[in-house]
């Protein structure tokens, strides 16, 4: 599987959240404590909005994170208020570029840990499923690049948690049409560049770890030490698959068949179903 987070909040340099901390993603790419595989290493990426620009920037490679000197430059140098980082662990497809997270679609931004079961069975009639308009931007051949188009197909740019249900469901019942009992495991964050979503569910109801972390006030209370923590305004808010550290009452799981959005008006939090 893989490893990722966001971060909406105030801008930030990117390096303070993908090499700093105690147990980084840099740091998960070799030693994640919570994965399937405890090395990460089948490529990276980064996605970041900045200024008045629409669409996010996205740097992916097929080398390790660990070792990369360009995601190095790129963190040191890179201030955004809201960031994609991820490192793949491949569950079948090919290791290139265009099989790396994040992916973009205009102002969409998409990553995903977790599988499509027998991908391999599905994966044509899910294709005909994509909005023939939107097929030609589908690059790689990943499950998770096609949950994505399915989801703008299914209405994400008008409801992003509607459509994301939409897709689940879709794949549940393609997979069980090929005879797959638990066809999907998912952590998928999404945004808009403005508001982000993050989901948690698998079939099997038995989903990969997912954290968000306490709100800045309230850990600011707890840790009035920390310097980091004064920096930082009320809104900042980290989705991760695992934590970063391992700062007393910092993070929070995400409970199973849920779904959360932050958004500078406030944080809400949902029941998640797939909708058939």
């Amino acid at each position: 599987m893989c490893r990722w987070l966001a971060y909406s909040g105030t801008p930030i340099l990117l390096d303070n959240i993908l090499y700093k901390p105690a147990h980084s993603l840099i740091d998960q790419s070799l030693h994640a404590k919570m994965g399937v595989e405890t090395t990460n290493g089948d490529g990276f990426g980064v996605g970041w909005y900045v200024g008045d620009k629409d669409s996010p920037a996205v740097v992916r490679d097929i080398g390790p994170a660990w070792s990369d000197r360009n995601l190095r430059e790129i963190a040191g140098h890179v201030v955004s208020p809201l960031f994609f980082g991820h490192i793949r662990a491949s569950t079948g497809t090919a290791v290139q570029q265009t099989n790396c997270h994040p992916f973009r679609h205009g102002h969409w931004m998409w990553m995903h840990n977790g599988a499509i079961e027998d991908f391999h069975l599905l994966r044509r009639d899910l294709a005909l499923a994509v909005e023939p308009s939107l097929f030609p931007y589908v690059e790689g051949s990943t499950d998770s690049e096609m949950m994505f188009y399915l989801s703008l197909t299914l209405g994400l740019e008008k409801d992003p948690p509607g459509a994301v249900a939409r897709m689940a469901g879709l794949v549940e019942r393609v997979g069980h049409e090929h005879g797959v009992e638990f066809p999907l495991q998912m952590t998928v964050a999404v945004t808009d560049g403005v508001s982000l979503w993050a989901f948690r569910y698998s079939s099997r109801k038995e989903s990969r770890s997912l954290f968000y972390s306490t709100r800045v006030e309230t850990l600011r209370s707890l840790h009035p030490d920390v310097a980091f923590l004064q920096e930082i305004t009320g809104d900042a808010r980290l989705i991760v698959s695992e934590p970063l550290g391992d700062l007393p009452g910092a993070w929070n799981a995400v409970p199973e068949g849920t779904y959360g959005v932050v958004r500078p008006e406030g944080d809400e939090m949902h029941t998640f179903t797939p909708v058939t």
